[in-house]
């Protein structure tokens, strides 16, 4: 067991109201999208919660094995006094065994856009590390935020981002995302993670259409959430879920498709949808171990090593700044 410090729970950051605006500049574009990271109320968090412990869903408990069987060798990389910065952090399951073996870590930093959900995980990784000093940052991680500074200096930032998330991202988006982490962590920052791998296309496709449903509801949820916080009517049961794998692209696609002609009102603006159409929810890219690094290697992050499961589904990378950030 690692030796932590005193716990605090701030209450981080204000997240700035874009939702209205990207909602309908998603909708009125051609084709019509809509960002994924709106899909993360808490309702929409406990719902990727349950779609994580799905049997199709090989990604976290994959993730989870390879954390359970390396993440004392992580530790060593990251090294004594390190502050673990997480964006997108949401339970902070994997987070968990990686603490375990970190070595009088400075602090963690959650980050995430679901405030409730945030606060809540924080205070139920306090009650496990009580010692941990834990300063929550409830923010869109994608559009930048504040470290909060722990009263004595780390050694180092060490940025956690598993889950595959970076996959959501295209890859100047990705490359972009990863140098802004890289100005926010500092001089000789880590990068550690999580990556899907490319593999048997079923494999990927059966992961996001379970036969439960559970991944529908969770697409849908977001309409509902936009009826919910912007005053929309959206029929939700008028669009269909479809999530297939896009060889060219190397992504799975998730879209919400109408299932009849229809118009939406949202504010003051009026959405038409024809049958058939659909709205793009979510890309999640699938990489190569080479293919990543080279990603990587462009934000400035150079490939230190990488763990993968038996099955060669899905890597954890680490990466560390060389030369001025």
């Amino acid at each position: 067991m690692a030796k932590h410090r005193q716990s605090t729970l701030p209450a981080g950051d204000r997240v700035d109201d874009r939702f209205l605006a990207d909602v309908v500049d998603g909708l009125t574009a051609e084709p019509k999208t809509l960002p994924c990271k709106y899909f993360y109320d808490q309702r929409g968090s406990q719902l990727f919660e349950r779609i994580c412990e799905l049997d199709e869903y090989y990604l976290t408990r994959t993730e989870m094995a390879i954390m359970q069987r390396h993440a004392a060798a992580m530790a060593d990389r990251l090294g004594r006094r390190c502050l673990l910065i997480e964006p997108g952090s949401g339970s902070s399951l994997k987070t968990r065994l990686l603490l375990d073996h970190l070595i009088d870590p400075a602090g963690y930093v959650p980050v995430d856009i679901s405030g409730a959900h945030l606060h809540d995980a924080a205070a139920k990784l306090a009650r496990q590390f009580p010692a941990l000093r834990i300063m929550p940052v409830h923010a869109d991680f994608s559009t930048g935020f504040n470290i909060p500074e722990p009263p004595e200096p780390p050694a180092r930032c060490v940025v956690y981002f598993p889950g595959s998330t970076i996959g959501n991202y295209s890859r100047p988006e990705a490359v972009d995302l990863l140098a802004r982490k890289a100005a926010l962590a500092g001089p000789g920052a880590g990068l550690l993670i999580g990556i899907d791998l490319v593999k048997d296309a079923r494999i990927i496709e059966a992961a996001y259409n379970d036969p439960q449903g559970v991944t529908a509801a969770f697409n849908r949820n977001l309409l509902g959430r936009i009826n919910r916080e912007l005053g929309a009517d959206f029929q939700v049961g008028h669009f269909a879920h479809r999530a297939f794998f896009n060889h060219e692209h190397s992504r799975i696609e998730m879209h919400l498709v109408s299932t009849r002609p229809q118009t939406v009102a949202i504010d003051q603006t009026t959405i038409t949808f024809t049958r058939g159409e659909s709205i793009h929810t979510e890309n999640s890219y699938k990489y190569t171990l080479d293919g990543f690094a080279a990603l990587a290697a462009e934000a400035g992050w150079q490939r230190q090593a990488q763990w993968i499961d038996d099955d060669q589904r899905f890597a954890v990378h680490y990466g560390e700044l060389i030369g001025p950030h």
